[in-house]
């Protein structure tokens, strides 16, 4: 009641000073809010008042988004005695619905002082207009392409799939995440995506993506997926055949082969690679994916067995590869490849044609290995009445020979008998009586040491006094003096006095196992 009043002098006033030519023209002055029925504070939830909140200012504003549906409006008194009213309703703090997105919305706080004196200070929560953003940020179609490239603004797209596929997947991602949509009439979330079946073969699918901004307007995106037709490619890009070689060469326009295989060769492997692989086939009408290998047993030697590969395009046309395996008859080869006999040296060495020869081995060696192999792969060896390639023989007493038979049956039946008759030498004393290096304290030999040379010069200087000699033998069973004293082969011998002025020869004798000595003489010269 008291505003009331305050109010009513305040507009007489200004109405006689506006008829008063004395004053100076201008804006009303504003009325003062009444000290008693202020606010402490005054917040709304969502939302920041504008201007910033004072006890002073009566009149605000508030903008929240187009989806904010209520706000809620917290008032304290500075009087405690005070009472608070929000829209009519008797509290401190509540919750107030919005009107539409677009509009605002008056909320009225009005505080009563204990004195009875008022104050009303008015709030206006302006919510945003619904937003008009119906567009795609990203469209994307697995196992194709967009043509042309994705563009916000480009409404109609095509896709181009390959025949055998029978899905896609559509991901679809709005600008505007309050914005809805839908993918063939399913609705769908912003990045959420979408298997779409498609049609058969050689058609076109159609997919529709609906944009709905929040403020109802739409966007329609198109995609049409066109799924390829079924190919007509019956053709193989590999054919192999292990073992054996095709002839002619693989080609694949060439429907007709042949392959030769050893008697011995009782299976092939097929291996056949589709150039389509959409496309299907059949190795002898057993059904074979592409690069799977098919093993084929083989008819009896001598015979071919027809192997045929029936290739199916995806359209149903059909190509039929055919190859023929001649498997050898069985041979008549008994000759032997290779024959060794360890430790020995045949003499002359042994060939297919050569069926007896004889080894010369050591008196020591009381075994001997023999290895032989045949040029048939498919014929068998035995080896002194044993079946088998390699065998260890044992040799007869020094001084004895013994008869090794080697036996080639053919794969045919047929035999061949090889013989090897094996030496073994009598025992025997050795005979070399060889240095092996000879060298001197003294100084050098004058020639480079060689053990067919016996005699050397060496130069000693005026200081040396005396001389050893190391002497090393070829053979260690041989025994050796130096300057007519046993000797250690590769052991400094004593020192040997030299004669100032003079020549010193010292006598090196090497004598072999059997007996038989030779001498070797370093002669050393003093200045």
């Amino acid at each position: 009641m008291v505003l009331t009043i305050l109010l009513a002098l305040f507009t007489a006033l200004s109405l006689n000073a506006c008829g008063d030519s004395n004053n100076v023209s201008g804006p009303p002055a504003p009325v003062p809010l009444s000290p008693d029925a202020k606010l402490s504070s005054l917040t709304i939830t969502p939302g920041t008042l504008q201007p910033a909140f004072s006890g002073d200012v009566p009149n605000y504003a508030v903008d929240v988004a187009s989806n904010v549906a209520s706000v809620r409006v917290t008032a304290q008194p500075q009087d405690a005695g005070a009472t608070v009213s929000i829209n009519g309703q008797t509290t401190t703090s509540r919750s107030v619905s919005l009107t539409a997105a677009g509009s605002g919305t008056p909320l009225t706080i009005a505080v009563t002082a204990p004195n009875g004196s008022q104050n009303t200070y008015i709030v206006t929560v302006n919510r945003a207009a619904l937003a008009g953003n119906n567009s795609l940020q990203r469209l994307t179609v697995s196992r194709g392409t967009l043509t042309p490239a994705f563009n916000a603004n480009t409404l109609n797209y095509f896709v181009n799939v390959t025949s055998n596929v029978a899905n896609v997947s559509v991901t679809a991602t709005l600008q505007d995440t309050n914005a809805s949509m839908t993918v063939n009439g399913q609705g769908t979330s912003s990045g959420q995506a979408r298997t779409i079946p498609l049609f058969g073969a050689g058609s076109s699918t159609p997919i529709t993506i609906i944009v709905t901004a929040p403020n109802g307007t739409q966007k329609t995106y198109s995609v049409a997926v066109q799924r390829a037709t079924l190919g007509g490619d019956n053709n193989l890009q590999r054919l192999t055949v292990s073992p054996g070689t095709f002839f002619p060469a693989f080609d694949a326009n060439t429907t007709g082969y042949f392959v030769n295989v050893d008697s011995n060769v009782a299976n092939v492997s097929v291996t056949a690679t589709l150039q389509d692989t959409n496309a299907s086939m059949m190795v002898n009408g057993q059904g074979t994916s592409s690069g799977q290998a098919r093993t084929i047993p083989l008819f009896g030697v001598g015979s071919s067995t027809p192997i045929t590969i029936i290739v199916t395009a995806p359209n149903g046309t059909q190509k039929t590869y055919s190859v023929a395996v001649q498997r050898a008859a069985l041979g008549a080869n008994t000759n032997l490849q290779r024959l060794t006999v360890s430790p020995g040296i045949f003499s002359p060495l042994l060939n297919a044609s050569t069926t007896s020869d004889f080894v010369n081995v050591e008196s020591t060696v009381a075994n001997v290995s023999v290895t032989a192999q045949p040029q048939d792969s498919g014929a068998t060896v035995s080896i002194n009445g044993q079946t088998t390639t390699t065998l260890s023989v044992p040799l007869g007493a020094v001084g004895s020979s013994i008869a090794i038979p080697i036996e080639v049956t053919a794969p045919n039946g047929s035999r061949k008998t090889y013989t090897v008759l094996v030496n073994r030498a009598v025992v025997s004393l050795s005979g070399n009586n060889n240095l092996l290096t000879l060298d001197l304290s003294a100084g050098a030999l004058a020639l480079v040491f060689d053990a067919a040379t016996t005699s050397y010069d060496v130069a000693a200087t005026h200081a040396t006094a005396d001389a050893t000699v190391t002497a090393t033998v070829a053979d260690s069973t041989a025994t050796l003096t130096i300057n007519n004293s046993p000797a250690t082969s590769g052991v400094p011998s004593v020192s040997i006095p030299l004669a100032p002025g003079a020549t010193t020869s010292i006598p090196i004798v090497v004598t072999a196992e059997n007996g038989t000595p030779k001498t070797y003489t370093v002669n050393i010269t003093m200045p």
